[in-house]
């Protein structure tokens, strides 16, 4: 069995991917710095330590793999520094896409981001034909991503090293052992009273973006994008849903689109000090916008499961249960 290289090894949807790489009997070497964080302790398992952005290391770590699945990213919405983003999400996939043309590497699965397309309304959502639209147009972090998937198709074009792009929404469920976007759940555990902005997003079970990623090896098409989605919901409706999985009762309260919009401004200024923060003008557009997309090219393509929302919110909390230190 050949050897597949995934970068971000120790990261959410890494963690599943390898899970289920190792499930179809795959040989997997995970690229990852050297962190506290778990790596799975199994005999088809080889952790490989090395930084994104040296080509040496990225070459050394694409010796000998047939695949690469790259994930690795700077996700950190609080980053005052932009260019930090190019450096690890850009320049990082040009050295993934430089190392797989030196070994001559049959297929790269690049993961960017539905955020790379424009979204839509719950009845024309977004799909892979539709340009980004603001306000992820002034979003760092959606930018670099969509300069990273320009470029790897460029530059793979024609050179017998095939490209597919997968482009997950927002995923939730467990094995989230840096506590990434699974945060929109365990901020609200034991709380009576939740604030939530006024938009809504597209949500996938991890399980089932893993899932897409891994048939997008063999069944993803050369040079095309895939939007790996499932459910559209606003903030109210995934809390509601939330509420009736763990049936502890909150009180919803949205937050006036002026709040939030005062609020980032004041973050927006913040980062032009170099501060870093969560707040800006740009995120908090974001939360205020329904960011809904289709998945139904993956679906019909790659075959992405659609397991309820209802399900990765479940096995999220049953895995937070199982982690007392991470229940508020």
């Amino acid at each position: 069995m050949s050897t597949v290289l995934v970068t971000g090894a120790n990261g959410f949807l890494a963690a599943n991917t390898i899970a289920e790489l190792l499930e179809r009997g795959a040989n997997v070497r995970g690229m990852l710095r050297k962190t506290a964080s778990p790596v799975p302790d199994h005999d088809r398992f080889t952790p490989f330590y090395g930084n994104l952005t040296s080509p040496e290391d990225v070459f050394e770590a694409v010796s000998g793999c047939e695949t690469v699945i790259h994930i690795a990213a700077v996700t950190d919405q609080s980053i005052a520094r932009k260019s930090i983003y190019r450096k690890v999400n850009t320049g990082g996939t040009t050295n993934i896409v430089q190392a797989s043309l030196q070994h001559k590497v049959k297929k790269v699965v690049l993961v960017s981001t539905a955020n790379v397309f424009g979204h839509g309304s719950r009845e024309r959502p977004g799909n892979e034909e539709k340009p980004m639209k603001p306000p992820f147009t002034s979003s760092p972090y959606a930018l670099s991503k969509a300069e990273a998937r320009d470029t790897a198709i460029e530059s793979l074009k024609g050179t017998g090293v095939s490209i597919t792009v997968v482009c997950p929404t927002f995923m939730i469920g467990p094995n989230d052992n840096k506590i990434s976007s699974n945060r929109i759940i365990l901020r609200a555990l034991g709380r009576k009273v939740l604030l939530i902005p006024p938009g809504g997003k597209n949500f996938i079970h991890v399980k089932d973006a893993a899932t897409g990623i891994c048939n997008a090896i063999s069944r993803g098409k050369d040079g095309e994008s895939y939007i790996l989605a499932n459910e559209n919901m606003t903030y109210r409706e995934f809390y509601k849903t939330m509420e009736e999985v763990s049936k502890r009762r909150q009180v919803l309260v949205t937050i006036p689109r002026p709040l939030l919009y005062l609020a980032g401004l004041a973050g927006s200024m913040a980062r032009l000090a170099g501060i870093n923060t969560e707040l800006s003008l740009t995120n908090m557009r974001i939360l205020c916008t329904c960011n809904f997309y289709s998945g139904i090219k993956a679906i019909d393509q790659l075959g992405l499961p659609q397991t309820p929302v209802k399900t990765a919110i479940k096995e999220a909390i049953n895995w937070f249960d199982q982690i007392p230190t991470f229940v508020e």
